[in-house]
Formats: C-alpha cells, structure tokens, sequence
C-alpha cells in the first residue's frame, strides 16, 4: 500500500501513537512503519513520537539518522538473508506476525545486537494486517515478494502487511502475550482499518482524476475528430454566397443590358485597359513602369471579372487602382498628353459606376419588370448568408419561387440553393448536437461506483461523489 496524501496519513499515525501511549503508562516511544506495495515492499518509518519524562507530554519527530528514513528501505534489503544481520521487521512483514523483545540480551533480531554487540531496549513489533483483496483486488497476477531462496511469500495467507507498529517499553515491563502486547495487536487493526480507508479515498480520488483527464481528452478527440467534417460541411456559406455573387452579377447585367447607354465598369475598364496595352508596349525597356503596368492591369480585370460587393471594388480602386494611376500619370517619360484627361475622367466615372446597381436612380430607369421585382433583386443580391444571417437564404428562396422567370438562370439559381439549405440545416445540427454532447461531458460528474471505508471497524458503504475532490 502507498499513500501521497502525507498529512493526512502521519495525523492518523500520530493519534494511534497517542492513543497507545496513553493507555500504556510503561511505553515510552512509539513509531510507525508504512510497507508497500508489492512487490517492493518498501518500509518507511512515517511518525514517531517520545513521551516526555514525568509528563504526558509527546515530543514528534523522527529520528535524524535511521535506514527507514524516506526513502526507506525495501524487502530486498530487510529480508532474512544468509550472512547479514536478522531484523525484526523482516520477521514481521514475511510472518505477519509479532517480534517482543522482553529480554534484549537474547534479542536475536536485534541489528545493533549483532552487528556492535549493544544491548537495545525493550520493545514490541506489531504487523498491521489487511486483506489483500481490499487493496490489490482478486487478480492471479500480483506478483509476491519472495524470499532469498526465491520462495514467494504471503501465497498461503489471505492478508498483506500494509504497515508496522513499533512501541518500546520501560525495562521489565513487558513480556511476549501480555496485556500490553494484546492492547497493541488490537489497536494495529484500528490502524489498518484507518490505513485502508485513506487507501481507498486516494484510490477514489486518483481514479476520479484519471477520469476527469481521460474525459477532457475524449472531448478534445471528439471535438478534433468531428471539426474536420463540420470544416467540410462549411462550404455552405461560401457556395451560398457564391450565388448570391452570381445573383448580384445578373443583377448588374441586367442594368447594362436595359440602359445601353450607360457608361458601366465594363466599358470604363475596358478603355482603361486599352490606354495601359498601347504604353506596354513602348516602354518595353523600362521594367519598372512595365511592371506597375502590368499590376495595374491585374488589378483592373479583377474588378471586371468578379462581381463582389461595390464596398469591396471600391476598396481595390482606392487602395490599388487609383495609387499606380497617379503614379503612371504622373511620369512625363511616358508622354500623355491629351489621354491624361481622359483617363481622369474615366477614373472619376468608375468610382461611381461601382456602386451602379444600388443606385436608386439607374433602377428607376428599368421598366421591363414590376418595381417590386426591381428592389428585391437589388436588396437579395448585395446581402450575404452567414451563419448568423440565415433568414437571407429562406428570402432569397422565395423571391426566386414568385420571380424565376424574370431573374436570368433564375430556375437554376432556386435549385442550388435549395439543396445547400438542407446541407446548411444538417450542419446546424450536427454542430447544435456535438456542442451539447462536449458540455455535457465536460460538466457531468463522474460516476464511480459504491467504495466502502471503514471506521470504528465497522465496513460503511459510501456513494463515491460524497469525497472531496
């Protein structure tokens, strides 16, 4: 048996200490020996204390210098061997029985005995015994301490040695099956009811900690194992705006094809695009202004080719389109002259041709389908879906339902986005599901079964969620 939780185990060591002490006028000393577990069974010597001369004050302490000092010292080391010193404590933990030394002189277990021939006092081993079920289970595979001649030990016996108790004595007052001795071995089953209740408290809450790590863990697993797929399923909101995209590019069409006479972004960055072609190709040798051309360029048939919200075109022309067109217009190598005009007032219509399709005025000019049609078509197609702005898919659905016909690729438009509504309700829940499966993990508490503790030497079964963590 090993218990971490030392302040608890010494207070108990202590008051079996206490209670000996003060029931035995002739004991002088007594100390406790924890042993375990198997198959190390290491001894350490975990509270002491000396009754203070003529009073009934105890002095604690260990001793400075000792061998069963942490760290102690295992069976290997204490066990009867051939050729070293006997010791009591391998009588006791191999027997599980009692050592008395009511004569020290013919005290056989004795080390400073037979090692220096010194005469120790008197005194009583007490092994304190607890049935080895209760703290190593019914497994046929606990493997034993065995002997020097490699025989194990405690086979035979239903019991282990969990501990040792160790009083000395006034000379003379003791002798081998007295009342004292008896007093002793009755009290090491106290102690060892003591030991194992603290035993399996520890157990409960090393188990509860196990339990609370694994179950953080499953949680962690489960969240990285679901995120992948719920990763993929969130497609939904870029393929949702995808179409809004095209909505809006249809839109924008629209009003090109209706009012043939308005200057739009296409027919402005196409003129644009004409002006940079013609200077390309006579600066051929000044790579510098070849490259910021080129830039320009880019940058100008991505406003033609893509049909995001006017906000965002306007963000390319200011920060990127209008910059390298004040710098170009600006370098007289590349000699201007009356294009320059031009192409300031082309720059000047683009920044309003952008924002063409919420113009409420261009749309007044459109007759060819009903008002109603007009700005809801507007509206719908510069909104965006998000997760939370779903009720945009639902409007957008049923504004193609009544107006498919006047919307170009209408019908097709309705189809796809009927199929990643349902796509997007499976997300939700599957996300909704595993979001409360992963806090109803993480705040659950742990269900252990019954452990039993033991007081007064009487078994009491206790729920395992009434311990303190």
């Amino acid at each position: 048996m090993r218990i971490v939780q030392e302040e608890i185990l010494e207070k108990s060591c202590k008051e079996i200490i206490e209670t000996i002490l003060e029931c035995l006028d002739c004991a002088t000393k007594g100390t406790i020996y924890l042993i375990g577990p198997v198959p190390e069974l290491r001894a350490v010597r975990v509270a002491s204390g000396v009754r203070v001369e003529g009073s009934d004050e105890i002095r604690w302490g260990l001793p400075g210098n000792s061998d069963y000092n942490y760290p102690g010292k295992t069976w290997l080391q204490y066990r009867d061997e051939p050729g070293r010193p006997l010791e009591a404590m391998g009588w006791c933990v191999e027997r599980q029985k009692s050592w008395t030394a009511d004569n020290p002189r013919e005290d056989e277990r004795s080390v400073r005995k037979q090692v220096k021939g010194e005469i120790e006092d008197y005194h009583h081993m007490e092994p304190v015994l607890v049935k080895k079920k209760e703290i190593y289970g019914t497994s046929d595979d606990l493997e034993y301490p065995k002997r020097w001649d490699g025989t194990p030990i405690w086979q035979n016996t239903d019991y282990a040695v969990v501990a040792v108790i160790k009083i000395h004595f006034l000379p003379n007052s003791i002798r081998r099956g007295d009342k004292s001795t008896k007093l002793i071995k009755r009290l090491s089953k106290f102690i060892g009811s003591e030991l194992l209740s603290l035993y399996l408290r520890e157990v409960y809450y090393m188990t509860q900690r196990d339990l609370e790590k694994r179950k953080l863990e499953s949680c962690n697993e489960l969240a990285d194992q679901l995120r992948n797929p719920i990763m993929k399923l969130a497609f939904v909101s870029s393929a949702v705006n995808a179409e809004i995209a095209f909505l809006r590019e249809q839109w924008e069409k629209y009003i090109a094809q209706s009012l043939p006479h308005l200057l739009t972004k296409e027919k402005i960055i196409e003129r644009l695009n004409e002006f940079i072609s013609t200077k390309m190709a006579v600066v051929d040798g000044d790579q510098e202004i070849k490259g910021v051309l080129g830039s320009l360029l880019k940058s100008q048939n991505e406003v033609l080719a893509h049909y995001p919200h006017p906000e965002k075109n306007s963000e390319i022309l200011n920060n990127r389109i209008l910059p390298m067109w004040k710098d170009l217009l600006g370098r007289d190598s590349l000699l201007w002259g009356s294009e320059k005009e031009e192409i300031n007032h082309l720059l000047g219509e683009l920044r309003r041709a952008i924002w063409y399709g919420l113009d409420e005025h261009i749309r007044s000019q459109i007759n060819h389908i009903p008002d109603s049609v007009k700005n809801e078509w507007c509206r719908l197609a510069y909104s965006k879906f998000s997760p939370d702005n779903q009720e945009v898919l639902e409007e957008i659905l049923d504004f193609l339902e009544r107006a498919s016909e006047n919307v170009p690729h209408g019908h097709h438009v309705k189809q796809v986005l009927k199929y990643l509504k349902l796509v997007s309700e499976v997300v939700r829940e599957l996300e909704s599901k595993v979001n409360s499966i992963i806090e109803n993990i993480k705040s659950s508490d742990v269900e252990l079964p019954s452990v039993v503790t033991i007081a007064n030497g009487t078994c009491n079964w206790v729920k395992s969620n009434t311990f303190a963590k």
